[in-house]
């Protein structure tokens, strides 16, 4: 018996799931995801799945993992300092594209070199400058990232450049034309500097992990998930971290997929921070053909197509005071419930709930605590922050006592934006510990939270709700209703026709809502989804009944659809794809670009056999080197031609090749 292990880390949970002959779940666990130090939540859950199991570790045949860190690195600029080297530009390229913002304060190198479009050298290589640069920047940084003008039609200067960086530094390098095959250079060069910066914290993940399957005794190899949902081996990850963003949702993708059998679907996967929202078509990922989005930056990584909103479990729950009736709106910021950090520290959460209630006014900051993220620099920040964080100290702290002037407001937000300190308040799992929908932390002092929220006053001068199951109620109404918004946008998003507004608009529409409604006046209106949602997450069970109707459709909430992601990690395919261009050099020749430089040939067909030949080579390759056996190639050709004089003539052909396996697993 073969068994496989796939671990996610997502924002509050890290899953595990164990998985018999690629059809059955055998056993499935959840840790809480250890943020300053991820392997600790990978051993917690690993284990747990194991014994819950009863299986021997030896019996584990192929372990995948899908992580956050890169998305999340991205998205909150974290990461190693790099050094960019950028060959043949013009220096006000360095503007394009968010180089500059995805550089920051990081040393670049603009130097001679450079090829034109059609392979041929622009300029000599500025060796001397580069030389230089890696002398002056090598102890400073903790990698190095090459980008040369048409680098995919001749990565000939990359290549060099890359040599002279381990030559004289022994620094990881990261070369643009490894990581796409499209033309814009300035899109290439973020794409390769976002990837240096990412691989010494995706090498440290993968190391820790690998030393806890050692430490637990699981052999198997290490595969880590790509974003496009592919599945990579360990070492291919450590080289292209970048490939990596977008990992979880791309998980889930291939998890929902394999959970239900659909072909065509909305897939739905609220998480504790985000709900992560993608499109299923013929049962594969739709992938976003700009490149994936990540934060501020356009990368040029395949990965899945996601639209991602600050909605989950972990929600801060905000009160809208003012108008008659006041309100309620969920997220984005993510906040630590009540009823968990009453578990981490019950010796303060719970008095400070008793006190609060027993206080005959309500008060600004009731149910709201902060505590300090340990092991942060606190170097840049300004004397006022650093006022507060010393109030903050090392325990967690009532917020009420923390904040002593208006001013500290904003401290606080600088604090909390830097990663220093964490807030903690009601949020929607403390709404459903309230409801008795869960019951895993403190449901007590999820009840005194809620009821201090519900007090608060309104602009009539009533009290919000009447008590505390009926803030509850209105909370998790809340998250129905922003849900079924999110899934109209990003349904309108993918539609092809345009409708004349943003899908933003179009979702909250007076005529939508009527329609979902089913209005029969002298209009009778109508309107839906036309594709089933699969609902996905540890609390889809619990929020997501409710939002297919709201939206007119089937939800389904499979078995298991808690650890999708997980499963998604695992049973997912080894995928490579290369692809290269055909040009014309002329009237009847017609230019292959090669890894080795470009070639010239007489005969189309016999051009484009090169090309795909040498892109066959080198996918197959690839997909060995990944772990995949029994690998399927399939190549699609797209030609381009114009009208020239009445005649056709070949302007380019573009080839790509794909090598799919499943990874092979290891024998127990």
């Amino acid at each position: 018996m073969s068994l496989l292990l796939g671990v996610d880390t997502g924002g509050t949970y890290t899953d595990a799931v164990l998985i018999r002959d690629e059809t059955e779940v055998v056993a499935s666990a959840k840790a809480l995801t250890t943020r300053g130090d991820l392997a600790r939540g990978v051993e917690a859950a690993i284990r747990s799945v194991v014994e819950r199991s009863g299986a021997a570790p030896e019996d584990v045949g192929l372990a995948a993992l899908s992580t956050t860190l890169a998305t999340n690195a991205l998205v909150e600029g974290q990461g190693g300092r790099v050094g960019l080297i950028y060959i043949g530009f013009p220096t006000r390229d360095m503007q394009a594209h968010g180089l500059a913002e995805a550089l920051g304060e990081d040393p670049f190198l603009i130097c001679p070199g450079g090829h034109d479009h059609a392979g041929a050298e622009a300029h000599p290589l500025g060796e001397a400058e580069i030389a230089a640069f890696l002398a002056a920047h090598r102890d400073g940084v903790s990698g190095f990232a090459v980008a040369a003008q048409f680098a995919t039609r001749n990565p000939a200067h990359e290549r060099q450049a890359a040599e002279l960086v381990a030559e004289l530094t022994g620094r990881p390098v990261s070369a643009s034309h490894q990581l796409s095959a499209r033309l814009n250079g300035p899109r290439r060069a973020v794409t390769a500097v976002l990837n240096a910066r990412l691989i010494g914290m995706i090498a440290r993940l993968i190391g820790r992990t690998e030393a806890v399957l050692e430490r637990l005794r699981i052999a198997a190899p290490l595969m880590v998930v790509r974003g496009d949902g592919a599945l990579i081996a360990a070492e291919q990850a450590r080289a292209r971290p970048i490939e990596t963003i977008l990992s979880g949702p791309a998980a889930s993708l291939v998890g929902a997929r394999w959970l239900t059998g659909v072909q065509d679907a909305l897939v739905s996967d609220i998480g504790g921070t985000t709900t992560d929202i993608a499109l299923l078509r013929g049962g594969l990922p739709a992938i976003d053909p700009a490149g994936a989005q990540v934060g501020p930056y356009r990368t040029m990584v395949e990965a899945v197509a996601m639209r991602t909103t600050g909605l989950g479990g972990d929600s801060e729950v905000q009160v809208v005071t003012e108008g008659l009736q006041g309100g309620l709106t969920l997220g984005p910021r993510r906040v630590v419930p009540v009823s968990l950090l009453a578990v981490e520290a019950p010796e303060v959460v719970r008095p400070a709930l008793e006190a609060q209630l027993r206080s005959a006014a309500s008060g600004e900051q009731d149910a709201r605590f902060v505590r300090a993220v340990p092991g942060q620099s606190r170097e840049g920040l300004g004397p006022r922050d650093l006022a507060v964080l010393e109030r903050v100290g090392t325990d967690v702290r009532p917020l009420a006592e923390v904040l002593r002037a208006r001013i500290d407001h904003g401290a606080l937000a600088r604090l909390v934006g830097r990663g220093l300190v964490q807030l903690a308040g009601v949020t929607p799992s403390d709404a459903s510990h309230v409801l008795g929908r869960l019951a895993v932390w403190d449901s007590g002092a999820a009840d005194m939270a809620v009821r201090l929220v519900a007090r608060k006053r309104v602009g009539s001068g009533q009290v919000l709700a009447a008590d505390a199951q009926a803030l509850a109620q209105r909370v998790v109404d809340q998250l129905t209703a922003q849900t079924s918004a999110a899934l109209l946008e990003a349904a309108f998003a993918e539609e092809a026709r345009d409708f004349g507004e943003s899908p933003q608009v179009l979702a909250r529409h007076g005529l939508m809502q009527a329609g979902l409604a089913e209005h029969r006046g002298l209009v009778r209106l109508s309107a839906g989804l036309n594709l089933p949602v699969v609902g996905l997450g540890a609390s889809a069970a619990s929020y997501y009944p409710a939002v297919g109707p709201a939206v007119g459709t089937q939800m389904v909430l499979p078995e298991h659809g808690g650890v999708a992601n997980a499963i998604g990690a695992v049973v997912g395919r080894v995928t490579m794809r290369q692809s290269g261009t055909v040009t014309s050099a002329g009237e009847g020749r017609f230019r292959v670009h090669l890894e080795a430089g470009p070639r010239d040939l007489t005969d189309q067909a016999a051009a484009l056999e090169v090309l795909e030949r040498a892109l066959r080579d080198r996918a197959r390759a690839e997909a060995v080197a990944a772990g995949a056996a029994d690998v399927q190639l399939s190549a699609r050709r797209d030609i381009r031609r114009a009208i020239v004089d009445g005649r056709e003539v070949f302007v380019e052909a573009v080839v790509t090749v794909e090598a799919s396996g499943r990874p092979r697993v290891a024998a127990g």
